[in-house]
């Protein structure tokens, strides 16, 4: 088996590299015929077409990796005369990521119709996709009228290798929670800061650690200086190579806390990443997360509100440090078993056998 990587995508993003990296450990040849992610497509469609003729020419799947709406047209085109099948990973369509969770457009703008129409193209000219959660899948099947058949499940999981317990820590001297993330809607930082504000009130020992930028950043700052919270730091955001240790000095790690329709089907890196580095995480209570995970057995989910659900489930894991230590275990043995590099590539290889291969061959 041979699959070709193929787009303008990111090779460090955590969702293709921990495929490709699962692939390889499994036998199956990868190939990169790819693009940095930046690229405008109008430059890389003749780019992409002369890098496929003359460094992808064996028979192999095509593998669309995260956010490659754009690029599935070509593989198409390129499929038709080569005779391969397209694999298609959107992780998130564009119209659920910039019209309902980022909100940049009205629903009826044309702006929301273009990429409505963008990702239906891409999932009409794809012959597998891949979701990473079933209720992503269901999704994807409601809205854009996909057959469930053409669609399979995928969790994103984690590098065992980068993310690990037996990382040395940056010792600290208070009692530690940690958000980190890209501050997108989904993500409901507000919620954290609102929860420390909470515990500052019944537990003043407890620090909150929020790392990274983005959309929402400028309104939850602003929200932890109308607070007055001298329990909360801000940090940059730091680079995938530092990042486990900023993890691995932390006592608690924080999931999702967004109320919005994107936030209840998904599970984000960071769960994975937490647990395998042997955290305990507390996350919010959704159809998606529930799909892998169970409450107090390897995670803690709140319902909302959360703000006071959080700040609870906070001082209770203080407090009852068996649970904690409990939790941190059995989340990491669960992940490094059934979500690590070598698992995710086995589950893939599983269902593009199941789908395209009949007697070893496509």
């Amino acid at each position: 088996m041979r699959l070709s990587f193929f787009g303008a995508y990111d090779p460090d993003y955590p969702r293709n590299a921990v495929i490709r990296k699962g692939l390889r450990q499994n036998g199956v040849e990868v190939c990169g015929c790819g693009l940095r992610s930046k690229c405008k497509f109008w430059m890389r469609y003749p780019l992409l077409f002369f890098r496929f003729i003359h460094s992808c020419s064996k028979r192999s799947f095509f593998f669309v990796p995260e956010f490659g709406q754009k690029d599935v047209p070509l593989a198409k085109f390129l499929s038709l005369l080569t005779s391969r099948k397209i694999i298609f990973d959107p992780l998130a369509p564009r119209y659920e990521t910039k019209i309902t969770d980022w909100k940049r457009k009205p629903p009826d703008s044309w702006q929301a119709r273009w990429n409505f129409t963008i990702d239906s193209w891409a999932f009409a000219f794809s012959d597998l996709i891949l979701a990473d959660t079933q209720a992503h899948k269901d999704y994807y099947c409601l809205e854009y009228g996909i057959l469930s058949n053409k669609v399979e499940v995928l969790p994103v999981g984690y590098d065992d290798e980068i993310y690990r317990p037996d990382l040395a820590a940056e010792k600290r001297n208070r009692f530690t929670a940690l958000f980190y993330g890209s501050f997108l809607p989904l993500h409901g930082a507000d919620a954290v800061v609102q929860a420390a504000g909470i515990v500052s009130k019944e537990d003043p020992s407890i620090e909150f650690i929020l790392v990274g930028s983005g959309q929402t950043f400028p309104h939850v700052k602003a929200l932890a200086s109308k607070l007055r919270l001298d329990n909360i730091q801000f940090e940059d955001w730091l680079p995938q190579g530092e990042l486990p240790r900023r993890i691995a000095s932390a006592d608690i790690c924080l999931g999702i806390f967004g109320k919005t329709e994107k936030a209840g089907r998904v599970v984000p890196h960071k769960i994975y990443q937490s647990m395998g580095m042997g955290k305990p995480v507390i996350t919010a209570r959704t159809p998606a997360v529930e799909e892998f995970f169970s409450h107090r057995e390897n995670i803690f989910l709140i319902p909302e509100p959360y703000p006071e659900n959080l700040a609870q489930a906070i001082l209770e894991l203080k407090r009852d440090k068996d649970l904690r230590g409990r939790i941190a275990e059995e989340g990491h043995q669960l992940v490094r078993k059934e979500y690590s590099p070598v698992a995710i590539g086995r589950t893939l290889i599983r269902i593009i056998e199941k789908k395209f291969l009949v007697g070893g061959k496509v």
